[in-house]
């Protein structure tokens, strides 16, 4: 199974209303410190994909920015937020609260 795939399978494994982080989905995977890999997977999603990219958020809790595409950070919140998950005050989610185990 590629890298890809797994990425996307661990990411499905995310329950709805809660979230991980992207060096969580690698570790996970067996690629310790690849977070990065994990946003390239992510990115490279199509449209109708059913992996719910939008439980990874970066290790402060927050919605990475995205280069060049701000109304996907104010999708993946929204999405977030349709699934119970709450930010605070800096745009932030209480990750001892919703870090998927």
């Amino acid at each position: 199974m590629s890298s890809r795939a797994r990425i996307y399978d661990a990411v499905r494994g995310i329950p709805r209303g809660r979230v991980s982080t992207y060096g969580r989905v690698a570790a996970s995977v067996g690629m310790p410190g690849h977070a990065r890999q994990v946003g390239y997977a992510l990115a490279a999603l199509d449209g109708d994909s059913d992996v719910p990219w939008h439980r990874v958020v970066n290790a402060r809790g927050e919605v990475s920015a995205r280069s060049g595409d701000r109304t996907a950070e104010g999708l993946q919140r929204a999405l977030l937020e349709s699934e119970g998950v709450r930010f605070d005050a800096r745009g932030r989610i209480d990750l001892e609260r919703y870090l998927a185990s």
